[in-house]
């Protein structure tokens, strides 16, 4: 659980879906914070997990096999279509009503035209898996915060070793 500044854009809302577990402590608030219940919180709950796994890809674990399958299926889910501005701009919007998936979808596909897709990642601490907007120069962060999780693990590693 990190103190870094939200992710940019659309990629803020897939951030605090991720971020609505604590994996440490079990403790889960994505009914609360987005007000779902019955189906639709079942779907966001199978939603935030795909999305952990895909953002713990960009952290450079192993995704589990078949995982993306998953997340590509509930995506499918979630029509999106181009629209033209006035000034001639493209930008997607859900056909129909908006709904917390095709919000996701239009973020993950506006995140992946601009780059940025894989800078959201979930820290690789086991015990944290906190999502997080890697803002380092070299894009290879692995931890939500380098004095929490980060040390953390170095401290492990050194450990192991002596």
């Amino acid at each position: 659980m990190s103190g870094r500044a939200p992710a940019p854009g659309g990629l803020a809302l897939v951030e605090s879906l991720v971020n609505t577990l604590s994996v440490d402590t079990g403790d889960d608030r994505l009914a609360a914070e987005f007000g779902l219940s019955g189906a639709a919180l079942a779907e966001a709950v199978e939603l935030r997990e795909a999305l952990r796994g895909a953002l713990l890809a960009h952290a450079g674990h192993d995704l589990r096999p078949g995982a993306e399958d998953g997340l590509n299926r509930l995506l499918a889910e979630a029509p999106l279509t181009v629209r033209i501005d006035a000034t001639g701009a493209a930008t997607l919007a859900p056909l129909g009503e908006p709904t917390l998936l095709t919000r996701i979808a239009e973020a993950l596909a506006e995140a992946s035209a601009a780059g940025t897709w894989p800078r959201l990642k979930a820290c690789a601490a086991d015990d944290c898996q906190w999502a997080y907007y890697d803002r380092s120069p070299a894009g290879r962060g692995r931890w939500c915060s380098m004095s929490i999780c980060g040390s953390r693990a170095k401290m492990r590693t050194y450990r192991a070793r002596a």
